[in-house]
């Protein structure tokens, strides 16, 4: 059953240093987390690298905005980032970060190859400039309409509509993210990368099929609109390496980004006695693989590989491309609190019902994947609590009271142990495919059998019939034998249940070579609950800790790939779209904490004439007795929201800002039920 060992590296795209990691960040570092587990638990040599990207403007700015150094910054964001992932059983072989003197080299080894081959060029520039703040604006750093398609509030170096790519000057009506002004134009010398070069190699490379289906027919369009010079410097001031030779020019933090791969697998060979030759080389026969998000191939499938090739490394066996995370169908949301940190999910939630679910509806495509907070809950408590965990549960407790934790030293049912052994081969492919949610409705399947298995023999009915006892022993070790072959066909994805597992069952770590040989005459342990199932409450309290009734003040946008930030300008609406809101004034006739929710006050609010109930997470701001009386303004307008603790009916409106929140009132005069004009 084995097969020819194989040596992999892997990485995922690197998170951006200027925030947290949230649950849509989740979804491609489980997906890369379980096809690595999968390839170790096959006997193969698997390297899982990854580190944050700690350069650009962004960081600057946010450094600047909390008062601290960048590296400062860096160095706590790293530890935060490190801290999430190991909680959500996420376990990288090596993290490290780009601003290191590894990736320092690399970066600059590159681009000097590339220079020398040609590949470079220089020219003046006409840039985006912020007469406000007096700095370039990097792309991000400017938002427009994309001039091919007409998208409104696009970045300006890519429109996440119609997937162009263009230059920041090509955006219409522009605006600076950072200070709102509109943006001048001012001269600047510039670096750039000659990808035309590479064009011919990229079109056999991808042809050779290291990309999905969706992915190359996608890379065909960019090739049709031509590739274009990239521009690969920035001006001062800017956070990040300078780039040899050009006092105050700097490498793009898109250029060193990808390095960083390189530069966390030298750290590792440093560590490890590995040789960095062995798996960058271009004869080497390692396989590298990339899991990303869709947003940022253009980067890793036409950018990287050539630059790769010009440096004189080997491009990746394949760059795996994934869709983005809903929530209950609707982009992640702040004020519907749906935009999850991972931490919050942590402080409510087990790490595996979350990796259990992502892998349940992950394939190979690059279609987006909505987590459906009532099929959470189904999945969890119907296949990991009411089919997997249930057979340990149903058997277990008959070894050991009655047969002292001693298995039987035979198999009840030879002929569906090797059915379940067979089974592992689909399961395998599915799982090398990356057709997670194959493999988990393969895996349930089994399950099924197993508990039919346990249903049809009845060992609760057999332990009341003298002269069953043999026979009560071989069902019960059967079933235990069939939970420990699902255990380990689902350890990649739950790899803490699947620890307890081997504690029980006094196993040494499971590994695929174990499933052609059964547990018997062997002890096992006393069993302990393995999960429990999830309740409703517990997911709305995270949605309520996730919510923000207030607007965010400060932000800065991240670049493609890294976390999500909100802009300090909102996008600008229409005086049409604002008419339909309706503001009123609202006297609160009561307030009251909300038993059980950390942040909410259940406010009873007279209109001038209508009640409405509306909850307000202010708890942190005011005292509820002290709100009695007072005046406020709502959304009256708003559709009601059904909530674990009752209805609301409307939104009071408050201000976030200098780490308080603040009740909008009206001046003296206003009567309950006016509309605010």
């Amino acid at each position: 059953m084995s097969q020819p060992t194989r040596r992999i590296f892997v990485t995922s795209a690197l998170p951006y240093a200027n925030g947290p990691i949230h649950i849509g960040h989740l979804v491609e570092y489980i997906q890369t987390d379980i096809w690595v587990r999968f390839q170790k638990l096959r006997g193969h040599e698997c390297h899982y690298l990854c580190a944050d990207d700690a350069h650009g403007t962004p960081i600057m700015l946010r450094a600047e905005q909390d008062g601290v150094s960048p590296e400062q910054l860096i160095k706590r964001v790293w530890q935060e980032h490190r801290a999430d992932f190991a909680e959500f059983l996420v376990e990288f072989d090596n993290y490290y970060s780009t601003h290191s003197p590894e990736n320092r080299h690399y970066a600059e080894l590159i681009y000097r190859r590339l220079d020398e081959g040609g590949h470079i060029s220089r020219r003046v520039i006409t840039q985006a400039y912020d007469p406000e703040k007096q700095m370039f604006l990097p792309d991000r750093f400017i938002k427009g309409e994309c001039p091919r398609c007409g998208a409104s509030d696009q970045y300006g170096d890519s429109c996440e509509v119609c997937g162009a790519t263009y230059s920041p000057t090509d955006l219409k009506n522009p605006r600076s993210v950072v200070s709102g002004a509109t943006p001048i134009l001012k001269e600047s010398l510039h670096f750039f990368f000659k990808l035309g070069d590479f064009e011919a190699m990229l079109k056999t490379w991808i042809a050779s099929g290291p990309v999905q289906a969706q992915m190359a027919n996608k890379l065909s369009e960019w090739f049709t609109a031509g590739l274009q010079e990239w521009d690969i410097s920035r001006d001062a001031p800017y956070w990040g390496f300078e780039i040899p030779d050009a006092p105050g020019k700097y490498f793009y933090v898109w250029l060193d980004a990808p390095i960083g791969y390189m530069a966390s697998l030298q750290n590792y060979c440093d560590r490890t006695g590995l040789n960095f030759n062995d798996f960058w080389n271009p004869d080497s026969d390692t396989e590298v693989y990339h899991f990303i998000g869709k947003d940022i191939a253009y980067f890793h499938i036409l950018f990287w590989p050539a630059m790769l090739t010009g440096a004189g490394f080997r491009k990746p066996t394949a760059v795996h491309c994934h869709g983005f995370l809903t929530v209950d169908g609707q982009k992640m949301s702040k004020s519907r609190g749906t935009f999850i940190k991972a931490r919050t999910y942590l402080n409510h939630l087990r790490p595996e019902y979350l990796r259990y679910y992502f892998a349940s509806k992950l394939s190979d495509g690059i279609d987006d994947l909505d987590l459906n907070f009532e099929d959470f809950l189904q999945r969890v408590n119907s296949d990991l609590v009411g089919k997997v965990v249930n057979i340990a549960s149903r058997c277990a407790s008959f070894i050991t009271r009655r047969f002292n934790g001693q298995l039987a030293d035979n198999l009840a049912e030879p002929v569906l142990y090797a059915e379940f052994v067979v089974a592992s081969d689909s399961i395998a492919q599915a799982y090398e495919q990356r057709e997670f949610g194959r493999a988990m409705r393969e895996i349930m399947a089994l399950a099924d059998r197993a508990n039919q298995y346990i249903d049809e023999k009845k060992p609760w009915a057999l332990a009341k019939q003298t002269g069953a006892v043999t026979e009560v022993q071989a069902v019960c070790s059967m079933g235990l034998n069939l939970f420990r072959l699902l255990a380990l066909y689902l350890k990649p994805v739950l790899p803490g249940v699947a620890a307890h597992v081997e504690q029980f069952l006094h196993i040494p770590p499971l590994c695929w070579d174990d499933l052609a040989t059964p547990l018997l005459d062997h002890a096992i342990a006393e069993f302990k609950p393995l999960m429990q199932r999830v309740e409703m409450a517990q997911i709305t309290a995270m949605v309520e800790d996730s919510m923000e009734s207030h607007p965010a003040t400060e932000a800065t946008p991240a670049k493609s790939g890294g976390p999500l930030a909100d802009d300090p300008i909102s996008p600008t609406i229409t005086i049409e779209d604002f008419a339909k809101v309706d503001l009123r004034i609202a006297r609160i006739v009561k307030a009251e904490a909300v038993a059980g929710a950390d942040k909410l006050v259940r406010l009873e609010l007279d209109l001038g004439g209508a009640t409405r109930q509306v909850f307000a997470g202010i708890k942190s701001a005011y005292a509820p007795e002290d709100l009695q009386g007072r005046l406020t303004v709502i959304v009256a307008n708003l559709a009601p929201r059904k909530m674990r603790f009752g209805v609301s009916e409307g939104m009071a409106l408050a201000a976030g800002g200098g780490g308080g929140i603040y009740l909008l009132g009206p001046d003296s005069g206003a009567e309950p039920g006016m509309r605010v004009k």
